[in-house]
């Protein structure tokens, strides 16, 4: 093989070690969900600590100002924080980040539930047969009760969808890495 090929398959081999972190990834979210949970929310206060940092460093050192100083050093300052407390309680924030967002999602299904209701009912003439308008209407609203009910159990369910999608991504970029890797690249 010469070494203009083998320099040449740096991208197949780069879709091959994506898919590889993809396939871990997803395992481990459909393996261990609440650990995965938990790793998601401990990037995210690691993310805030970083961004805080860096733009207090940016503000200061870097002139990167958006014309209102305050506001920048009170926003990073609030960023840090976040951080600093998602990073002190892992566990605690897991929960709290989970149940918030499950709550949002479940406040969202409740809300399209009923209007879908509301307004079939309200413009039935309009519609050739109301009843499958009507039934996603129902379906959205027991998903939203479903989710007030077991937001932590939700949240699961959630990682583990989310697993699901990394694994077939997974499979699909191992295969774009087998196309480049015949193909040369």
């Amino acid at each position: 093989m010469n070494d203009e090929k083998k320099g040449g398959r740096i991208g197949s081999t780069l879709t091959g070690l994506r898919a590889l972190a993809m396939l871990l990834a997803g395992l481990y979210a459909l393996i261990w969900p609440l650990q995965a949970l938990t790793v998601l929310v401990l990037l995210g206060g690691a993310l805030f600590l970083v961004d805080g940092g860096l733009g207090l460093w940016a503000i200061t050192f870097g002139r990167a100002r958006t014309g209102n100083f305050w506001f920048d050093v009170v926003r990073n300052t609030l960023s840090i924080i976040m951080g600093a407390l998602i990073l002190a309680s892992p566990f605690l924030a897991t929960i709290l980040t989970a149940t918030l967002l499950i709550y949002l999602v479940a406040f969202q299904a409740l809300f399209v539930g009923v209007l879908e209701i509301i307004i079939v009912l309200r413009e039935s003439a309009h519609y050739a047969k109301i009843w499958p308008v009507l039934l996603s209407g129902v379906a959205y609203v027991l998903f939203g009760i479903l989710l007030l009910v077991v937001p932590l159990a939700a949240a699961t369910v959630f990682v583990m969808i989310g697993g699901v999608l990394a694994v077939l991504f997974a499979i699909g970029l191992f295969g774009l890495a087998r196309k480049l890797r015949q193909s040369g690249l």
